[in-house]
């Protein structure tokens, strides 16, 4: 099975791809659009286009969406935002959303890219998408066969 990986943010979305066969994640692409623009609509629509032209209506797959959760596990006021979010991108593609622990996927972002050379501007654009993957990446290790099936949205 194939999955987006989802970074929201509020002035940028990273995008991610992955599969459970090789269980590898792969940035993809941001999308430069603020969540609450005109009530997420736009965003939406973007993310829609994006699931389209990255995994294809034809093949199964399913979104993996960052849950933003403290230090101690327990959800922040952040997560019932996400949640609500990615209940109204489901609507619109008609496939499973999972939500995968996101803490530390930024920092992890930051440190791939400390030894590059980067311009602030260049780290800053590629940083939500390669958060975006390490989310997908966390998701496609943490079971068995690398489809893990925790937390779907309900």
């Amino acid at each position: 099975m194939r999955y987006l990986g989802i970074d929201l943010g509020d002035k940028r979305t990273g995008l991610a791809l992955g599969d459970d066969q090789t269980r590898l994640a792969t940035p993809a692409d941001v999308i430069d659009i603020p969540m609450g623009l005109a009530g997420g609509g736009p965003l939406i629509e973007a993310i829609v286009r994006a699931y389209d032209r990255l995994i294809g209506t034809a093949t199964p797959g399913e979104l993996v969406v960052g849950l933003p959760l403290n230090m101690d596990g327990t959800e922040s006021r952040r997560s019932k935002v996400v949640r609500s979010f990615a209940a109204r991108v489901q609507a619109r593609i008609d496939r499973e959303v999972r939500f995968q622990d996101e803490r530390l996927t930024t920092a992890e972002a930051d440190w791939a890219m400390a030894g590059a050379d980067l311009t602030h501007r260049q780290k800053k654009d590629r940083r939500d998408a390669l958060a975006a993957a390490a989310i997908l990446r966390d998701f496609l290790s943490a079971a068995p066969g690398g489809s893990s099936k925790q937390d779907p949205l309900e």
